[in-house]
This record gives structure tokens, sequence and C-alpha cells, in this order.
């Protein structure tokens, strides 16, 4: 059964609601797939049953689980790699010269099941200027369902397949039953947080490394605005920012300047910039 006008009507306008995702006509494939499981879970005979119970019992939980399941995107370990060569030789030992207190703060956004959180935090300890500093990383995302995962710091054999070379496998990861554990000592540098992006950010402090990448393109450019204004406030001066290989800063938030680091491009606050953001 194809879904319905009105049902794909509701959960794009719910959707678009909570996380400012926009579902253009067309998408009406990616709903329906992405929602059939959730309808099963629940006893719904198909997709339109599960959003007419939604609308009807306004529970609060399934409505949350909607979103979720159509706000978790792709991930990989060390995806696109260029900006994790570039945060080990460039940004890292940079911020260690200035940074006399010897800590720093990072955070990946939309983090997904926390391979990127987590190949940051390899990249910090494979990088010998910070390794005498304390180095706090927060991965956070708009769905509980992938935070739990993350928090696991448990994958299959076809995630760690994706983008894990053999060497860092074999040096960071056990074998556990038919998947592979990260090591303790590398999951306890990320901690995971619940944190939607289009809200106010809440009291999360300040970092010097943000990687927020494709995330942007999932949002209009009002949205992207507001988002990019708000990671400014919460980074440090000289702090950097990544972003995916298809995201830019340029006709949405000008407060940027956009860096060569190696292969890959970093992002810092124009000078002036970060007093006007906070």
């Amino acid at each position: 059964m194809s879904l319905a006008a009105d049902a794909f009507a509701f959960v794009r306008d719910h959707v678009r609601a909570e996380s400012a995702i926009v579902l253009d006509t067309g998408k009406e494939y990616l709903v329906e797939s992405r929602l059939l499981p959730l309808a099963r879970t629940h006893g719904q005979a198909d997709v339109n049953e599960l959003v007419r119970h939604a609308q009807r019992t306004r529970d609060p939980l399934l409505l949350r689980k909607i979103v979720e399941a159509l706000t978790t995107n792709e991930t990989s370990f060390y995806r696109d790699n260029d900006p994790f060569v570039a945060l080990r030789q460039d940004v890292l030992p940079a911020l260690a010269a200035r940074r006399p207190q010897r800590r720093l703060r990072i955070w990946t956004a939309a983090c997904s099941t926390g391979q990127e959180p987590y190949s940051v935090a390899m990249a910090v300890r494979e990088t010998p200027a910070v390794q005498r500093f304390d180095v706090e990383i927060l991965g956070t995302d708009i769905s509980e369902e992938v935070l739990e995962k993350a928090r696991r710091a448990e994958y299959s054999q076809l995630e760690v397949n994706r983008g894990l070379p053999a060497t860092t496998l074999v040096r960071y990861f056990q074998r556990s039953g038919a998947s592979w554990r990260l090591d303790p000592e590398i999951a306890s540098m990320v901690r995971f947080s619940r944190l939607n992006l289009t809200r106010n950010f809440g009291p999360i402090g300040q970092f010097d490394v943000v990687f927020l990448r494709n995330v942007l393109i999932y949002f209009d450019v009002e949205t992207k605005r507001e988002v990019l204004r708000r990671v400014r406030q919460v980074m440090a001066p000289d702090g950097y920012l990544f972003l995916g290989a298809a995201e830019m800063t340029m006709g949405v938030d000008d407060a940027w300047e956009r860096l060569p680091a190696g292969r890959s491009s970093v992002y810092r606050i124009r000078e002036g910039a970060a007093a006007m953001a906070r």
C-alpha cells in the first residue's frame, strides 16, 4: 500500500516542526521505508495506519520515534578520512600550542551511532601533541535510540569494515562474539547526550573543535543560518569547525572564514564576529 497524501503531509509537517528537516514531495518512499519497521513494532498493518494512530493518540513517545526514524543518517568510521587527517596533523597541534592549560573540548553533532566521535577519540590518541592533554569529546544526536547504541561501543563486522583500517581495528577493538567492542579507554573519552540542533543548545559549554558534518544539507537556509549562529556561541574564538564536503558557510553565515587544512578545509570565526554572536 502506498503512503496516503494526508499521512505524508502529517509526517512532513511534524518532522519539520521538531527537527527542521525538510521532506520534499517525492520523499514518500523514504518515509514509508523508514516508518514501516516502526509500524510493525506497534502492531499496525502499514505506515498509513501508524500515522493515523499517532494522529489519534498523540502519543509523545511514538511521535518522537517517528522523528528519530527520519533523522537517522548515514555514518561510518573515519568518514571521508581527510578531515581526520587534518584533525591529527593540523588542528590538534595548532590548538595544543595555544592551550597552556592542556585542556580541549570537542563536539561531534548529529553523531548517530557513534562512529564519528570514536574516530575523533582514536585520532586524539594518535596525536603526540595532545598526549598529556585532558580531552573531552561530546557526541550528540536528536535520537536517543542511536545514542544508546553509541554508548555500547559495539559494532558489527559490516560496520567496522566501513572506513576502519585493519591496523586500527586490531589496535582499538576486541572481538565480542560476532561483534567488535571498542577499547574501554577510548570509549571513556566520549560522552553522549541528546540534543536537538534546532533548539537552544543549553549549558553545553565552550568547544575548541566542532564536527557538524553532513547535517546542514538537510536544513533550509534560515535554519542553517540559525544553527551556525548557535555554534558560534559555543565555539572558542580560535576554534575550528568541520563541515561536510558538500557544505559551506558562504552565503549562509559570513561570520566564518574557510581555511585549508591538508586535503580538507576547516572554518574559523572571523575576527570580531565571535563577540557579535554572544
